[in-house]
């Protein structure tokens, strides 16, 4: 068995799911109904589904609800990588916990998505 897919409910599905594709490489598979959900995919085949809230989950994102709940972690095969995509980040103005540090055995840092989504991005040796 294998994970899938993580579907995200977010107000603009258009913004969040252009910040993990320039930021985080991830394509785009499909785009479905008037921007009303997007699936992402990384290069392993697992999917990000991007949508808005639905009345039968609670009818929230992190945005209206006003917290984080959650984070998604992702993993590059470097430690340089990370101070690559941090300072890509920090051009285009993200959010961010500040700059990479050593965490929890690797070199780690924070930032949030639109979306109000926590992500963590890090490295860990071999």
């Amino acid at each position: 068995m294998r994970l899938n897919h993580l579907d995200f409910h977010v107000p603009d599905i258009t913004e969040t799911a252009d910040f993990f594709i320039r930021h985080f490489g991830l394509t785009l598979k499909d785009m479905r109904g008037n921007n009303g959900l997007a699936i992402l995919e990384d290069d392993a085949g697992l999917e990000i589904v991007l949508s808005h809230a639905i009345a039968k989950f609670g009818s929230a994102d992190q945005v209206e609800i006003g917290r984080q709940t959650y984070h998604i972690g992702f993993i590059l095969p470097e430690r340089a990588d990370v101070d690559t995509v941090h300072a890509g980040l920090v051009a285009a103005g993200a959010v961010l916990s500040g700059p990479p540090a050593a965490m929890r055995g690797g070199w780690l840092f924070y930032c949030t998505a639109p979306g109000n989504i926590l992500v963590e991005v890090g490295w860990r040796p071999g």
